[in-house]
């Protein structure tokens, strides 16, 4: 009798189960049911999914080819995070204040700062750790921080006697002294000195050619013709990589044997054939050897566009992005240095509409606010803000200066 009794739990137990399965099987096939009828008798719905999922596909692919693609999800992440005001405020690598700048950091989010050699004056390498240090941790963000270390007659931090005994070598006595091979060993104690500090760009190498003594440029160059020089910027670019010291190759198109822009205004005549021929090849080098910024002269070069310095030059950054196929960042030399050509207002709006991704101001707060105002008025396209921005914060994702 105890036993028929457990049979008939058992089979009691069996049947419920049954029951249940039915049950849900029914539910499913009702789901899925609906979905093959939805698919059916809608087929825009499959064929969106599928063209969907393809053009993501086709974004990676698109993404996976630029410098720092792989680096784009993450980016975007942050990307979608952030106000208009804090996407704007990356695109700006600000003059290092006198005074102010943990308020300026917590109040206006720049992208970065430059600091120059009176920002190192009475200066310690443990009071400028801790100073910027200080920086960073009030930033929302983590800072681009970059100086002009060259060598030679532009060095911002060894001229201290506080960071370095002597003084950087320019490029050319360190090649007369030990080739290639010296330049190489002194960028890597260049990079290890910035990076000890908190240092992480390096506004670093000089690219154009020059052969001429008398040119402005020549003293801060290589000093040799356009081959050598692009075998010195592909060996200088991927030693400063494997530092994961983030350089920017100057001053495209090129400067050529043009007087000093910081003084004058430049208006630079030589034909479109000497930039193929000659200033372009080591800025081509360069991007071969992933160099992961460009900075953009203010040189007038009438050749690519008659009315507008380089750095305002739609055309001029259209032939680095398509001609050259750069697609890291592109930066402007300081925008001050436009009053020479009598531009003084509005110069970031046109920064941003020519192309540039990183603006380098000693005007900060009004012109990222002048920006902010394009970009609410129609005059900026947001979508061009977040490309901008988002190449920015996957740059600083890949040499980890956010994580």
């Amino acid at each position: 009798m105890k036993k028929n009794t457990k049979e008939q739990k058992i089979n009691a137990f069996l049947l419920v189960f049954l029951i249940v399965i039915g049950i849900l099987s029914i539910i499913i096939g009702m789901i899925l049911g609906k979905n093959i009828l939805k698919f059916l008798n809608e087929p825009n719905t499959l064929e969106n999914i599928l063209k969907e999922n393809y053009n993501n596909i086709a974004n990676e692919k698109e993404y996976s080819d630029e410098l720092f693609g792989k680096y784009y999800k993450k980016a975007e992440e942050l990307l979608n995070t952030m106000t208009l005001e804090e996407k704007v405020g990356q695109m700006f690598l600000v003059r290092y204040p006198y005074k102010g700048v943990i308020n300026e950091i917590i109040t206006h989010n720049p992208g970065g700062y430059t600091l120059y050699g009176k920002d190192f004056d009475a200066k310690t390498k443990t009071s400028m750790i801790e100073e910027l240090k200080n920086c960073q941790k009030n930033s929302k963000i983590n800072l681009f921080l970059a100086v002009d270390e060259e060598g030679g007659t532009v060095t911002r931090v060894s001229s201290h006697k506080a960071f370095r005994d002597s003084k950087f070598l320019s490029p050319q006595r360190l090649y007369a002294r030990g080739q290639l091979e010296l330049i190489l060993q002194d960028s890597k104690e260049k990079s290890e000195l910035l990076k000890s500090i908190g240092l992480n760009m390096n506004l670093a190498p000089v690219a154009d050619v020059s052969t001429t003594k008398t040119d402005f440029i020549y003293d801060r160059s290589f000093g040799k013709g356009a081959e050598e020089t692009s075998e010195f910027i592909s060996a200088l670019i991927e030693s400063m990589n494997e530092s994961e010291m983030i350089s920017s190759m100057k001053h495209f198109p090129g400067h050529g044997n043009n007087i000093d822009t910081h003084k004058n205004a430049i208006i630079d005549e030589r034909p479109y054939e000497t930039f193929e021929t000659s200033d372009f090849l080591p800025f081509k080098a360069g991007i071969d050897a992933k160099a992961p910024t460009i900075l953009i002269s203010h040189n007038v070069v009438k050749c690519m566009d008659e009315q507008n310095p380089a750095s305002l030059s739609k055309r001029i950054h259209r032939i680095l992005r398509e001609d050259l196929g750069f697609s890291g960042i592109i930066l402007t030399d300081d925008l001050a240095m436009l009053d020479i050509y009598g531009l003084d207002e509005g110069t970031a709006v046109q920064a941003v509409l020519a192309g540039n991704d990183l603006i380098m101001t000693s005007d900060f707060v009004k012109q990222k606010q002048e920006v902010i105002a394009a970009v609410y008025s129609g005059e900026i396209s947001q979508d061009y803000i977040n490309e901008a921005v988002r190449r920015i914060l996957a740059c600083k994702y890949a040499y980890k200066i956010i994580e």
